[in-house]
């Protein structure tokens, strides 16, 4: 039986109306008829998830304990989780950005990941400033099991294809040209999101993490490590998107130089429960 390394309570179920609300123009808010056909007020931390939350979308999410009282915020829910339907499968998918540190953490706890097992000691959110080479917060710093200092960066990967190619380049392919691939065929890719020009960085603040972990790596003993936490079951591969090259190029010279990669599946059910899958999803090789 696998391990649940977590489980989010009180979802319902529900579908994307608008966003951002008719009632307030940020992002990171939207109108959500649920499943009992009301419309409420819901948080989307991860702004439409490529698709994944946008109109029309299907989420699962649960009423708003953010600390704050009830009437001081206008969302009442957070969306946690996308339902993805395709050729009568469902899979749910995590897409709130702070789920995949949660189960990171969690697997430290159980002890699940083979590259980073029986630590002696770690903490969350760990701020490293050498100046002039590295200023950015970490999520996990630690000793690992042998004595050796370790840095643990997570990144959330939601969205996967059969294959990772531009928007542009998807609508020239005929509409039928996948029906034929089995389900569980896509590749997990990150990053992917907006921005103003093609040739931006998708994720400024992901390229800055990798680019200073390269450098400690070279420049110390401690283990770097960036863990991508794929949080759906449909893939069979992990790749840096083709669709940011910068990105792709930072993340293999990182391996070059030592900095270590988990690949961490994660499978979801529809009542919020969080199984580990494997953490050795095998990465597409690249040039």
């Amino acid at each position: 039986m696998s391990i649940v390394l977590l489980n989010i309570v009180n979802l319902i179920e529900g579908t994307i109306v608008k966003r951002p609300s008719a009632k307030c123009k940020s992002p990171y808010v939207a109108d959500i008829l649920d499943e009992n056909g009301e419309e409420v007020i819901g948080h989307t931390a991860s702004l439409g998830c490529c698709g994944l939350a946008d109109a029309g979308a299907n989420v699962l999410m649960n009423p708003n304990q953010n600390g704050k009282k009830q009437q001081t915020s206008i969302c009442s829910h957070k969306v946690q989780l996308a339902i993805f339907k395709e050729r009568g499968e469902e899979i749910i998918i995590g897409i709130h950005p702070k789920l995949a540190e949660e189960l990171v953490e969690s697997c430290i706890k159980n002890n699940v990941l083979q590259k980073l097992n029986h630590i002696k000691s770690w903490k969350r959110e760990t701020a490293i400033y050498v100046e002039g080479k590295v200023d950015s917060r970490f999520d996990f710093t630690g000793i690992d099991k042998d004595g050796i200092p370790f840095i643990l960066e997570v990144k959330n990967v939601p969205l996967a294809d059969y294959e990772d190619i531009s928007a542009k380049e998807k609508k020239k392919l005929p509409q039928d040209v996948y029906d034929n691939r089995p389900i569980h065929s896509k590749v997990a890719y990150f990053p992917d999101g907006y921005r103003k020009k093609s040739d931006d960085p998708v994720s400024p603040r992901a390229l800055k993490h990798i680019k200073e972990l390269t450098l400690i790596k070279k420049e110390s003993k401690t283990r770097c490590i960036m863990c991508y936490v794929i949080q759906r079951t449909d893939v069979n591969r992990f790749q840096p998107s083709v669709i940011d090259p910068e990105y792709r190029s930072a993340f293999k010279h990182a391996v070059d130089a030592g900095v270590e990669v988990i690949t961490l599946v994660i499978q979801w059910t529809k009542d919020g429960q969080a199984h580990f899958v494997r953490d050795d999803l095998p990465i597409t090789p690249f040039d």
